[in-house]
């Protein structure tokens, strides 16, 4: 059973991997046998995980709305590693404006990064795959993806979340043959850098009582679901979305205070 969850053997690259969920899944990846790479811009924070990570991990310095650098970060992972088992889009970006004073420079700065992006590195990451006949590809969308926030605001963000589980599904079918799954995770609300500010605030006691476990997830709650995707344990799931959010889209959203 334990080698249905190994990744011991393969190569995984993690987009936004040197802070938040992407950090997170890259020890957790580490502690499964991957060998990790993280691509995301700030170089001097992925060599300060690149050296916590230990072993044979790496980094790249990688804008995903950049398709000059995905095509490196991924030629950069083939010629250390020879091959690219697994890729976690999961860089991403947010803002909180309403569509009535959004600048379209935020709009397009949102939507490149978190819907241009795993479309550009599943290009690239995909032609690699193919050659080698397998390959997970797992996209970090959000509940926001299946649904709107309560007071609006988040446009590019929702827009952008929605559209990768679209992506996920056109992909799953397009490269099903080619031994290719692609699949995506909807978290809840987590506590990173990019949600700090819901600390403490009302919004967040309003999350806590909509969502029937009560609490606010931690990026340790979304390793499982991201390790069965990247594993062999889902070599027959493709163009799925699994909602890791302690039953929030479940519930009917009437106030449990």
């Amino acid at each position: 059973m334990s080698k249905l969850f190994s990744l011991a053997g393969r190569v995984a690259l993690i987009t936004g991997g040197n802070s938040g969920i992407g950090r997170e899944l890259a020890f957790a990846f580490r502690d499964a046998g991957a060998q990790v790479a993280i691509g995301a811009r700030r170089a001097q924070r992925n060599a300060e995980v690149v050296a916590a990570l230990g072993g044979d991990a790496s980094g790249y310095e990688l804008d995903v709305t950049d398709e000059a650098s995905v095509e490196r970060a991924v030629a950069g992972v083939l010629a250390r590693y020879g091959r690219l088992d697994i890729l976690v889009n999961n860089a991403g970006t947010v803002n909180r404006v309403s569509v009535m004073e959004l600048e379209r420079s935020a709009w397009d700065r949102v939507m490149n990064t978190n819907l241009t992006g795993p479309f550009l590195c599943t290009k690239h990451a995909a032609r690699v795959m193919k050659k080698q006949g397998s390959g997970k590809i797992v996209n970090v969308s959000s509940v926001l993806g299946l649904i709107a926030p309560s007071m609006g605001l988040q446009v590019p963000y929702t827009v952008s979340k929605h559209g990768v589980i679209a992506l996920t599904k056109v992909n799953a079918v397009e490269l099903a043959p080619l031994g290719i799954q692609v699949n995506a995770v909807a978290p809840g609300y987590f506590l990173t850098e990019m949600t700090a500010e819901l600390s403490g605030s009302r919004i967040e006691q309003a999350i806590k009582r909509r969502t029937p476990d009560g609490r606010i997830g931690d990026t340790a709650d979304l390793v499982g679901t991201c390790l069965y995707l990247a594993s062999s344990a889902s070599d027959h799931v493709t163009g799925q979305c699994i909602a890791v959010d302690g039953g929030y889209l479940v519930s009917d959203g009437l106030d449990r205070g």
